[in-house]
């Protein structure tokens, strides 16, 4: 079972190309502060615009610079079941502990469509895979129903559900179980979700404050819901600001500005704007991140 803070992981560039050093350096941070999981080349890793060489690349150096100390969930999701099937056995022979797949974007499958997208999936690779459900991105949002269908392939273990609908997870334990693996997409709804029956969060705010995500999923663990809400209401600022404008702009200009990695990001993302610069500073400031 996946739980905890685990850490949708930005791509660092530099000068056009993936910052390797950076990169890995954000990972051994990420340990030391206690992230519990890692997912390289998601939505937050700007998939869409690293080239197939590059995001295979990402992966092992996550993989590499983890050494087994935590669990790597790939991002091997595509609109083209083919191309999906292909980055999950790269991600499987690179020695990834699982796949995170979204569903299809642009094409807008039917139910039936999304069931054989992901049925194709699990049948080809002998991988762990996690459902991606984010409406927002790909216009379609897989119901619960067929989440249950797909929860009795052996190899289909969890959810990240982006959804933002706070009901969902008590109705896809209801439908998947208690065995099935929810994880929060949405950081500003975690405890709720943890709550609800949900057992983390792969979260883009992790990226800035790792110890505190870590720390409010531990609170959590360990039985003191009122020190995890405590956490959870000083990071709201923070959650707010990193999602100013698209993701993930914000968060790599937050992590620059605490000397993690550059702020560039591949077009047709660009830079926030100075409005947005000035949130996210006022934010980082009153979590209480900067030096």
């Amino acid at each position: 079972m996946f739980r905890g803070s685990i850490v949708a992981l930005v791509t660092p560039f530099r000068n056009g190309a993936v910052d390797e050093r950076a990169f890995q350096a954000l990972v051994e941070w990420h340990l030391e502060q206690g992230t519990d999981g890692f997912v390289p080349v998601g939505t937050t890793g700007e998939s869409p615009t690293l080239s197939h060489a590059e995001h295979q690349r990402v992966i092992e150096l996550c993989i590499e610079a983890v050494a087994g100390r935590a669990p790597v969930i790939a991002g091997t999701g595509s609109n083209s079941t083919d191309e999906a099937i292909s980055l999950t056995r790269h991600a499987k022979k690179a020695g990834a502990d699982a796949a995170l797949v979204v569903t299809p974007y642009y094409n807008k499958p039917t139910q039936e469509g999304l069931f054989q997208h992901f049925k194709a999936i699990h049948d080809s690779v002998d991988l762990p895979l996690i459902i991606y459900n984010i409406p927002g991105r790909c216009v379609v949002d897989m119901t619960p129903e067929t989440m249950a269908r797909l929860a009795r392939l052996p190899n289909i273990v969890g959810v990240k559900d982006a959804t933002n609908d706070i009901v969902r997870p008590l109705v896809t334990r209801e439908s998947c179980g208690a065995d099935f693996c929810q994880l929060s997409g949405e950081d500003a709804n975690v405890v709720a979700f943890l709550a609800h029956g949900g057992h983390g969060c792969i979260s883009v705010t992790a990226n800035v404050a790792p110890a505190l995500c870590a720390a409010l999923h531990d609170a959590w663990a360990a039985g003191r819901p009122d020190e995890a809400l405590a956490i959870h209401r000083r990071l709201l600022p923070l959650h707010r600001a990193l999602f100013c404008e698209t993701n993930p702009g914000p968060v790599k200009f937050a992590l620059a500005r605490l000397g993690r990695c550059s702020p560039e990001v591949r077009l047709p993302l660009v830079m926030p704007s100075e409005a947005s610069r000035a949130k996210i500073e006022a934010a980082i400031a009153a979590v209480g991140l900067l030096p």
